[in-house]
């Protein structure tokens, strides 16, 4: 089914989200700070709010059909952006980022991601409409990702947070850099000679993470839906809250031990149904003699939508029950530091001053 939305609407969309990026992205750097609760939790509700009132105001442009893509198109790289949280919380770890700067680092990595990902997409497209059997390809990927995420072995994340060690190496051979951070500067002068700070390699680290990450998430969502404009904005609506949940899940993340597996059914169930869609309007030669292969069922955008919200919701919720279960009554400066500890993170971040303190 070929989407049909207004050019009018289609531009106008892109814009306004543009804009709301590039203010978000201004008021960090004008104000860099750790957020707190309150803070991301009201940001967080902002832009999921914002992604409703985008698929209802396609439902009326569009049909409920094109909405549905959207929501589930949006939902399923929301839930592969939350995984992506893991792999960052390491990079910011391994590398010592000043918590109050990290806001801007992970600002960097949604444009860079937005950028590899609008890449992908119109390469993705340009294939998909030229080649239909490339279906078959991203089916098998995807089931292969699915097994690989529900078998990731005890270590996973930290393996993805080092794929990134050899460029990170390459850099450090053939750049100088200064052994400390200058607040969020990229260059800085050290002994009268101008020098890349650190920041340079957590940003090169953060892109390789995220085009790690759009190689798995945009044969996903183009199992849900052909419409380009419907994965950007999807893949868009995911990323523009990522930044303040990573600092509202905080330790949280810790809790979601069974996330990958609701992940991974995700992956597996898109997978198939890309196999069973790529045999439903077959045309390679060599299977059921180039014909369509009639009784393949063409599964609807609605059930699609189902899988993956009860999928999502059956992970988060068994993993905080495992979680409740297992977790010993202690005091908050207790968990801090057991958290800390396994992180090998300060069991605090020191808050700015406050204005009175100063003087």
């Amino acid at each position: 089914m070929d989407l049909e939305l207004p050019l009018a609407f289609e531009i106008g969309s892109l814009v306004v989200l543009t804009l709301i990026l590039v203010a978000d992205l201004l008021i960090i750097l004008k104000r860099p700070h750790i957020p707190s609760t309150r803070e991301s939790t009201l940001w967080v509700v902002f832009y999921v709010t914002l992604a409703l009132i985008f698929a209802g105001i396609m439902w009326i442009v569009a049909g409920g059909e094109f909405a549905g893509q959207f929501v589930a198109g949006w939902l399923t790289e929301y839930s592969l952006s939350i995984d992506n949280l893991f792999v960052f919380v390491l990079i910011m770890s391994q590398f010592s980022v000043p918590r109050r700067y990290q806001q801007e680092v992970l600002m960097v990595g949604i444009i860079i991601a937005l950028l590899l990902r609008g890449a992908f997409i119109l390469v993705g497209a340009t294939v998909i409409e030229n080649f239909s059997p490339i279906f078959y390809v991203f089916g098998a990927f995807l089931v292969y990702t699915a097994i690989r995420q529900a078998f990731p072995g005890d270590d996973a994340h930290d393996d993805d947070a080092k794929r990134e060690n050899f460029i990170v190496r390459l850099i450090r051979r053939t750049v100088n850099i200064s052994d400390d951070y200058d607040g969020a500067k990229v260059r800085t002068v050290v002994n009268g000679k101008k020098m890349f700070t650190p920041m340079i390699i957590v940003f090169v680290a953060i892109g390789v993470t995220d085009l790690l990450f759009a190689i798995d998430s945009i044969p996903a969502i183009f199992g849900i839906t052909t419409s380009p404009f419907i994965v950007f904005t999807a893949n868009i609506f995911a990323l523009m809250g990522l930044r303040q949940l990573y600092f509202l899940l905080g330790d949280l993340l810790d809790r979601l031990r069974y996330l990958h597996y609701g992940i991974a059914f995700i992956l597996a169930f898109i997978g198939v149904k890309l196999v069973l869609h790529a045999m439903h309007v077959n045309e390679l030669p060599f299977i059921n003699g180039g014909e369509h292969i009639e009784w393949a069922p063409e599964i609807s955008t609605w059930v699609s939508l189902a899988v993956i919200v009860l999928s999502m919701a059956v992970a988060t919720i068994a993993s905080l029950i495992a979680s409740s279960r297992e977790k010993s009554p202690q005091a908050p400066e207790d968990a801090a530091a057991a958290v800390a500890e396994e992180k090998g993170t300060p069991a605090t971040v020191e808050q700015p001053p406050a204005p009175d303190e100063r003087r």
